[in-house]
């Protein structure tokens, strides 16, 4: 079943490249921008990260916790974001669970791989519920950004 605006975000701890344990249920007080993404290093992920990146001060500026979430390992996460300079936390999801729970996995995905994250985003607000979210089935394309932000302007009036 498909998570979708107004449901309870699942819980989760995830490490993030600097090996430091992020639990979501921590982060209630604050909204929260979860950006699930296939494989660090290629071409869309790239795009769509360095997007937020750029762009970082619209999510500050609505009180958004960012985070990448992919199923690479801490390792490969910490040099992508190195090489990238991204300026917001990647978490791995190597076990799956967190891509799991929010409905966000290709079980089989190219090349024979399996159990590999959809291109996903979700804001959750400072309650821990879902305000926003996008599962894309073809791992071409980028959330929709200008939506995004719209949401996290709703949250967080100026």
């Amino acid at each position: 079943m498909a998570l979708k605006p107004g449901d309870t975000a699942p819980d989760f701890s995830l490490y993030d490249s600097a090996k430091n344990k992020v639990t979501l249920s921590d982060l209630k007080g604050h909204n929260v921008l979860l950006l699930f993404f296939p494989v660090a290093f290629t071409s869309t992920c790239t795009k769509e990260l360095c997007s937020v990146r750029d762009n970082i001060s619209a999510y500050d500026s609505t009180d958004a916790k960012v985070f990448g979430i992919s199923v690479d390992a801490l390792y490969s996460l910490a040099k992508f974001r190195e090489e990238q300079h991204l300026n917001f936390p990647l978490l791995s999801d190597f076990n799956k669970s967190a891509s799991r729970a929010y409905g966000s996995i290709y079980e089989d995905w190219n090349y024979d791989m399996k159990g590999v994250s959809k291109r996903s985003a979700f804001v959750i607000d400072g309650k821990g519920i879902i305000r926003y979210a996008e599962v894309l089935e073809n791992a071409g394309q980028i959330p929709d950004f200008q939506a995004i932000r719209d949401t996290l302007s709703e949250l967080h009036p100026k």
